[in-house]
């Protein structure tokens, strides 16, 4: 690059493309994983139900997930900056489109957290949400990081996702769920998860629907796991 040539803003950068971020700083830091676990008839995934009062995917089925939360940062060992952004209520976010208030250069530093230091909160805040909206105990260290989301810049409200699988065990727990953020939950193959879509008796967001048809050619859990290990995860951006 010509050294009089201006580096391009990151908030211009497509999420996605080669000189972006992994984790977009004017979108809100959050996290899902996805819970496998076997069956006889092949592997079964959690899917939650949304309250289809919520601001947000409301009444759609989807994995355990959620804003990274301060306390999620603190849990990590990690001391974050506070931003603006970092510090709106639920409500708020609900309430307003973050996107339409750019965040400025101070702010898009303080929000560019050392990746590694993002990875780990996410872990933390993947295992918090699985245990708030499914009463599933999960441990960090048997998360693996699956893929990565992150809608383009016109999207109202913009989350840029850490996707992690995780594995059910006995000492997991069995699931259950409030009634009020997440209404029912079932323990589905994804096949069959995808053929209620088709009938028009299931919504799914565009990161589900994808990653349910990923899980598509996997026998078992472990097979699931070990691709994990191998390939490089991906990073979408819808």
């Amino acid at each position: 690059m010509d050294p009089t040539e201006r580096a391009p803003s990151t908030s211009a950068l497509r999420p996605g493309s080669a000189d972006a971020p992994l984790w977009d700083p004017s979108a809100i830091p959050a996290a899902t994983v996805i819970v496998l676990r076997d069956s006889p008839a092949g592997i079964n995934v959690l899917m939650l139900k949304r309250n289809r009062d919520l601001a947000f995917a409301g009444g759609m089925w989807v994995f355990p997930g959620g804003r990274i939360d301060p306390e999620d940062f603190e849990s990590a060992g990690i001391q974050p900056a506070r931003t603006q952004t970092a510090q709106l209520t639920d409500q708020q976010l609900d309430d307003q489109p973050l996107n339409d208030q750019p965040l400025n250069d101070q702010q898009l530093r303080d929000r560019l957290l050392n990746e590694q230091d993002l990875e780990r909160s996410a872990a933390v805040a993947a295992v918090r949400e699985a245990r708030e909206e499914a009463n599933l105990f999960l441990q960090v260290a048997d998360l693996r990081r699956w893929s990565h989301w992150t809608p383009p810049p016109e999207t109202p409200k913009r989350f840029s996702t850490a996707f992690f699988i995780a594995p059910w065990s006995e000492n997991s727990g069995e699931v259950t769920v409030d009634d009020g953020e997440i209404r029912e939950h079932r323990w589905e193959l994804p096949a069959r998860v995808l053929e209620l879509r088709a009938a028009g008796e299931v919504g799914l967001t565009p990161p589900t629907f994808i990653t349910l048809s990923q899980l598509l050619r996997f026998g078992t859990v472990a097979d699931v796991f070990a691709a994990a290990e191998t390939r490089p995860f991906e990073h979408f951006a819808t």
